[in-house]
């Protein structure tokens, strides 16, 4: 059972949902779950081909939707959209900031180009979204959603640049709950653990190393995209209309404090 088979098929219709990085992976399936509530979508990306698929299929679940490449990098491009946006389907009402860059590299063989670029794409393309929505949020009081991961708050080998990324990325969350609180506009994050479908997982969770992740997670499961489209339906929802400056683990407990080393040898049978 979804989150969807619970609530009313027209809960968010006619809102308008913006989606960064919304043509693949964990934003498109953000996406799917606000058009299969009613809502109409606006998504960017860099690839055409693939914004044209992901249209397709969220038309499919009723939507209207428009589709336009943009680089997040790029404020005047990220507007663009957004004005586009406004004039096809009306004021935006949610702004998911879910455009990321991530690499594996450790921070000695890390080069500044490379750490910029993941800053630039994850931090400035969050600004830049936030920003160019602002006026159009401010009308419609709207919610902000913004993708960000347990690097965040927790050093992960080979994640320095994007760690610095999301931190980055959430306390610019919590800055804009404080400022544009007063409007009416909530600002959330989320912070998803390893999810099975993504292309990172897909590359890196393989064979004896998918079962090494799958243990670190106390709930002993990879997460799926449905896990975080349906928590962003619920931030963007009235249901969550009192809640704002938060970040909300969508992780499976992976990020739980403790060693993960002793956790997992008091946790082993041969420890019983």
């Amino acid at each position: 059972m979804r989150i969807r088979d619970f609530l009313p098929a027209d809960l968010l219709r006619g809102n308008v949902v913006f989606v960064t990085g919304g043509g693949s992976g964990i934003n498109l399936g953000i996406a799917r779950h606000f058009a299969a509530l009613g809502a109409n979508l606006a998504i960017c990306g860099r690839t055409r081909e693939t914004l044209e698929a992901a249209a397709d299929e969220l038309r499919g679940l009723g939507a209207t939707v428009v589709a336009e490449v943009a680089d997040v990098r790029d404020y005047d491009a990220v507007a663009a959209v957004l004005a586009t946006s406004e004039a096809q389907l009306g004021p935006v009402d949610v702004v998911v900031c879910g455009a990321a860059g991530n690499f594996l590299c450790p921070v000695a063989n890390l080069s500044a180009k490379g750490f910029k670029t993941v800053i630039e794409i994850d931090l400035l393309g969050s600004f830049n979204a936030a920003k160019a929505a602002f006026e159009q949020l401010k009308r419609t009081r709207g919610s902000l959603i913004f993708i960000s991961a347990g690097q965040a708050f927790l050093p992960f080998p080979l994640q320095a640049h994007a760690g610095a990324a999301k931190a980055g990325v959430d306390n610019l969350m919590r800055n804009l709950a404080l400022e544009w609180g007063a409007l009416g506009i909530r600002s959330n994050s989320i912070a998803p653990g390893p999810i099975a479908e993504t292309e990172g997982m897909r590359r890196l969770a393989v064979g004896k190393m998918r079962e090494l992740v799958v243990q670190s997670i106390p709930l002993a499961r990879l997460g799926t995209v449905d896990d975080i489209g349906e928590a962003a339906v619920f931030l963007a929802s009235p249901l969550a209309s009192f809640i704002t400056g938060t970040v909300l683990l969508v992780d499976g407990g992976q990020t739980l404090h403790g060693s993960g080393l002793m956790t997992g040898l008091m946790m082993s049978p041969k420890a019983g």
